[in-house]
């Protein structure tokens, strides 16, 4: 895990983003792909959504962003899970601090991979956040 620090424009976004959910926010961040991420607690996700996505709507739209929303979840199986949601794993395994995502399809592979891993990397950072591990590898 890493020590979090925020700068002035991060805790501007974080507060924003409270005041237009109503939600509590665990974390927000700026993830290599430049993907404006809010990190919400647990049970939270529906809520800093909205009905028919309205929240994201006007929160790109006013940050003239690109925003994901994550569920924060203490179970390490259930965060990558919520991560890389819309996205599908048939399973989800952690051995000696490495995460195996089992993808359901060739497609689906690859889109979590990424163009030269990519997105591979930036789950990894984003995982480490939180917690202790090594790699994550899709099969």
């Amino acid at each position: 895990m890493i020590k979090i620090k925020y700068d002035l424009n991060l805790m501007k976004f974080m507060s924003f983003f409270e005041s237009l959910t109503n939600t509590r926010l665990k974390d927000c961040f700026v993830d290599k792909n430049s993907l404006l991420v809010f990190v919400v607690e647990e049970n939270q996700i529906a809520k800093a959504i909205g009905k028919k996505g309205i929240n994201v709507k006007n929160i790109k739209e006013k940050l003239n962003r690109k925003i994901k929303i994550v569920e924060f979840n203490p179970h390490l199986e259930t965060f990558v899970a919520n991560l890389i949601n819309p996205l599908k794993a048939n399973e989800i395994k952690i051995d000696d601090k490495i995460v195996t995502i089992v993808g359901p399809d060739t497609k689906t592979k690859g889109l979590l991979i990424g163009r030269n891993g990519q997105n591979l990397r930036n789950y990894e950072d984003i995982v480490n956040r939180y917690f202790d591990i090594k790699e994550i590898k899709v099969i």
